[in-house]
């Protein structure tokens, strides 16, 4: 036996006290009395003795230096060879994704792995040390290595549900690491509680089994040598059916329309029968009755139409062991009235292919109007000839003001913000006109661009387009060339001016009459609001994003972006004094307002997260985040392990206490037998 604490032996000085108090000699005072007729008996009672007499109470002393002997030699800590020889490092992996909030072990199987958690920790032997690593999302290290039995127990109860999915090979070489931080011969573990199938090594591309642990894997880039990976898995072979997938958008040809995409997956080994409900703020859109073969994947696409948007939801009727996967959500974006310029002298087709849009407030004015004065008005703003024309600002925001449209007719300097010219007629400071081509045929189309989608050119006659030679490449593409090379529909972007260019007469071709034209003019729109259909993307579990920050007029800074009304409106907001990320539970995070691009996340609930300003909750932003995982839908375990952490979990003779807790509970016991002596009167 060893000691850790040697120097600690001093305090057996403290024996010497204790026995001059059993055996110095009793020296009575003198005291004057009438008689010694009642002192007689005290006397005989407490006589003086020297040192060499018999000792009357050395059952007293006895007890009194064996309770030295034991407080001393706990303070000494004293501790085995074998001990430290047998000392292990354990790293606990608790699974806390979306499938182990499954109902099928009572109450949860995350219930049922904390209490495994909490049998190994209590099974921990003297000098045993255990880290905790959660394996819901992004692998956690929520409690360092420690010995301290209540503080792992205490990490262990505050492990949170989540919907995260299953990320326990990830865990696994997170413990690896954590292992191998520690440089010495003690044996190491690694225990994963998890309902998951298997896991996988992914260095060296070698897949070792479950359970395996030797220098084989070590060597292949699995475990630390030495190491033993244990597994006990959670569950039963249970069926579960689910929404595997849920997003909407706008439609990029229908103004007021919405396109709605819904996975729903049978993961169960019988057909099911249930409902499929889609709601839009409360109101019910469509019911679609399912019946699911064994394994099946049920996918649809719906479409729909609302100005407003708001919160879509999709939820299933049936109720099975995991509830998370029942409910799916999205965010709609509202439309935004947008102000459109049509300055021209007159052509009913570009008037009836806006009128025709429904969020399209068209104001049409002549050229001369427009520039009344010899100023160009600025852009959304159409001037009368009462008006005089105003002065165009310096800039404008691109995303919240309106579109000009230019037929034939263009100033010499382009306007600020957002500007579409059809078939200019006379040069300016973007470009130099040349003379008419007749009859081109488009040869290059770039088919990746947002302006082109759902439209082909490369079939549509276009007669007398304009040669055009831009005076400056920058910010210049081309988006559609004829066979000779000569652009015929172009972009040009810079700072504060977004404009398209179409060099064709709508007058002599065909394309007013293609269903091509009004696609093109919505891309057009889209593309001048950077709206791109409008696609709020749903986000999965565990996820982290970006969003930017915009820029008002004049160089404020205003909010996260969102669809708010205000700021199309204003081009911005006053800053907020704080944002937060609001949760679907109300769980609040501050955020930090640093950069112009603000990270969220990881989402590690299904719902509706908002970031919110100041104290009266303003939602800025809106993000729907669903689980959309099919293999966390999927919650069969086949072949659930029996307890195989009974090798983790051991016990010595010592009890898995320290030596020095013995020597303390040996004190506090002959503490109790010497009241107890004392209090009967075998020794005083």
């Amino acid at each position: 036996m060893s000691l850790a604490s040697p120097l600690n032996l001093i305090w057996l000085a403290a024996l010497i006290p204790v026995a001059a108090f059993y055996i110095l000699k009793v020296r009575l005072r003198r005291v004057p009395v009438s008689t010694i007729l009642f002192w007689q008996q005290i006397y005989d009672e407490h006589q003086p003795r020297s040192i060499w007499q018999r000792m009357r109470h050395w059952l007293s002393l006895v007890a009194q230096v064996a309770l030295i002997l034991l407080l001393v030699g706990a303070l000494a800590d004293p501790f085995f060879a074998w001990e430290t020889r047998q000392m292990r490092r354990i790293v606990l992996v608790v699974d806390n994704s979306a499938s182990m909030n499954a109902t099928d072990a009572s109450p949860s199987r995350l219930a049922a792995a904390k209490d495994e958690a909490l049998r190994v920790i209590g099974g921990m032997r003297f000098r045993d040390e255990l880290a905790i690593v959660t394996a819901g999302g992004s692998p956690r290290v929520v409690c360092g290595f420690s010995s301290h039995g209540r503080t792992l127990s205490q990490a262990v109860e505050d492990v949170a549900t989540t919907d995260n999915p299953t990320r326990v090979s990830e865990a696994v070489e997170l413990a690896n690491r954590l292992l191998g931080e520690r440089q010495d011969d003690h044996q190491r573990d690694v225990v994963v509680l998890t309902d998951s199938a298997e896991l996988s090594w992914r260095a060296g591309g070698v897949s070792p089994p479950v359970g395996q642990s030797n220098d084989t894997v070590a060597s292949t880039g699995g475990l630390t040598p030495s190491a033993r990976l244990v597994t006990r898995r959670f569950g039963t072979n249970t069926g579960n059916v689910g929404i595997t997938q849920f997003q909407t958008r706008r439609s990029l040809i229908d103004p007021l329309g919405y396109e709605i995409l819904v996975e729903v997956t049978n993961a169960s080994d019988e057909p099911i029968e249930c409902r499929l409900e889609l709601d839009l703020n409360a109101d019910v859109v469509d019911v679609v009755p399912l019946k699911l073969t064994p394994g099946q994947r049920w996918s649809q696409a719906f479409e729909k139409t609302s100005a407003d948007g708001g919160h879509m939801m999709a939820k299933l009727d049936r109720a099975d062991t995991l509830a998370t996967d029942n409910r799916a959500w999205a965010v709609l974006p509202k439309r935004e009235m947008l102000p459109v310029t049509l300055v021209s002298e007159g052509n009913l087709f570009l008037q009836k292919v806006f009128e025709s849009n429904p969020l399209v407030t068209l104001t049409r004015t002549s050229p001369s109007d427009w520039r009344a004065g010899g100023v160009s008005p600025p852009v959304g703003e159409a001037t009368g000839p009462t008006t005089g024309g105003l002065t165009p600002p310096a800039r404008v925001d691109v995303r919240g003001g309106g579109i000009t449209v230019l037929h034939r007719h263009v100033p010499d300097v382009l306007p600020s913000g957002a500007t579409l010219v059809i078939d200019p007629r006379n040069s300016c400071d973007a470009w130099q006109i040349g003379e008419p081509i007749q009859n081109p045929i488009v040869h290059q189309q770039d088919k990746d661009s947002p302006l082109l989608g759902h439209v082909r050119l490369d079939n549509i006659v276009m007669p007398e387009a304009r040669q055009v030679t831009f005076t400056s490449e920058e910010g210049v593409k081309i988006l559609a060339r004829s066979l000779a090379g000569d652009p015929l529909l172009a972009t040009i972007e810079r700072p504060g001016q977004k404009v398209l260019l179409l060099t064709v007469n709508l007058d002599e071709g065909d394309l007013p009459l293609r269903t091509a034209f009004p696609i093109l003019m919505m891309n057009a729109l889209n593309w001048c609001t950077e709206n791109r259909g409008e696609l709020r993307e749903s986000l999965p579990t565990g996820a982290i994003t970006e969003v930017e920050l915009t820029r008002r007029a004049g160089g404020v800074s205003p909010p996260v972006i969102g669809d708010l009304d205000s700021a199309r409106s204003t081009g911005g907001l006053t800053p907020p004094a704080r944002l937060e990320l609001l949760a679907p539970d109300g769980r609040r995070s501050a955020l930090p307002m640093t950069s112009e691009r603000l990270s969220l996340g990881p989402f590690d609930q299904c719902g509706v997260w908002r970031v919110v300003a100041d104290a009266d909750d303003t939602p800025l932003l809106e993000l729907a985040c669903n689980l959309a995982d099919r293999n966390e839908s999927d919650v069969r375990v086949p072949k659930p392990d029996e307890v195989t952490t009974a090798s983790v979990v051991t016990s010595s003779w010592l009890g898995n206490r320290p030596v020095l807790y013995w020597l303390l509970a040996l004190a506090w016991l002959l503490t109790a037998v010497e009241w107890w002596a004392y209090q009967r009167r075998v020794i005083s």
